[in-house]
């Protein structure tokens, strides 16, 4: 096991430079902040850090994961100016959870598994929020407003079906997508813009189970068909020196076939 070093420099460095963008001379823009104003640079900082990671570009990755810990920092200045908790508390706090809900790593306990080892992290962190009096008895609970639809979807898919509430197999889960297709088919043609909205949330809630049950996460399944409809939709601006305007549709069909024909033909990774 590798220890971590005794020295930070850089965490030294980075706690420093934030305190200094707070100081009353500082950065007028960083002095104006609160941690609600930061909250969502937090979020669309840790999208930018997963979509580096997603890509596999190390540099990306690095700087990306630096812009969180900003904005973890730059949080955490924030409250700490105001009496409350500062970095080192979060760390620590982060540093001794991670010890209690690791009890087969740091105590007595086994886990053979991945599957174990989540279970006793669970369990774990129901024991403390019963123990703190803050205990949400929904099994639902601690799936996080702000996530992605899509993602938030297949968490509560997943949790409603620890708890039982789920179909044996796959077959379930598709016969029920059919069954919200042809209810939004019926809202479609009533043309109540109220129930196609409902029905076509429930066909995205339908498909998020299915996927669940072919173990896809269909929150990357959707990203890397966007990522594909992006490229080739770019291939095809590029072929018409991006006049797209006037074009036929059959011109446009005949371009993307060929960016698709042109991407498979590439061998993976290049």
């Amino acid at each position: 096991m590798t220890e971590p070093r005794a020295a930070l420099p850089g965490v030294h460095e980075l706690l420093a430079t934030v305190a200094r963008l707070r100081a009353p001379d500082g950065c007028p823009w960083d002095r104006k902040q609160t941690t609600t104003s930061m909250a969502p640079h937090l979020l669309e900082e840790a999208f930018e850090a997963a979509d580096a990671l997603g890509r596999g570009a190390a540099d990306d990755s690095r700087e990306e994961l630096g812009d969180v810990l900003v904005n973890v920092a730059m949080i955490s200045q924030i409250h700490s100016e105001g009496g409350g908790f500062h970095f080192d508390a979060v760390a620590a706090a982060a540093a001794a959870k991670l010890v209690r809900r690791h009890p087969h790593v740091f105590g007595d306990q086994q886990a053979a598994s991945a599957e174990l080892a989540y279970g006793r992290w669970e369990a774990q962190k129901a024991a403390e929020k019963a123990a703190a009096g803050t205990a949400d008895r929904s099994v639902l609970a601690g799936v996080p407003v702000a996530l992605p639809a899509l993602l938030r979807a297949f968490r509560i898919g997943e949790k409603a079906a620890k708890a039982g509430f789920d179909w044996p197999d796959r077959a379930g889960p598709r016969a029920k997508v059919d069954e919200e297709v042809r209810e939004l088919d019926e809202a479609i043609a009533s043309g109540d813009r109220a129930a196609i909205a409902a029905e076509l949330g429930d066909v995205l809630f339908s498909l998020c189970n299915l996927a669940r049950h072919l173990g896809v996460n269909p929150e990357q399944a959707l990203a890397g068909t966007v990522g594909k409809f992006q490229r080739r939709f770019q291939a095809v601006e590029r072929e018409f020196d991006h006049a797209l305007a006037g074009r036929s549709l059959a011109e446009l069909d005949a371009a993307w076939d060929r960016a698709k024909a042109a991407e498979r033909a590439r061998p993976a990774g290049g």
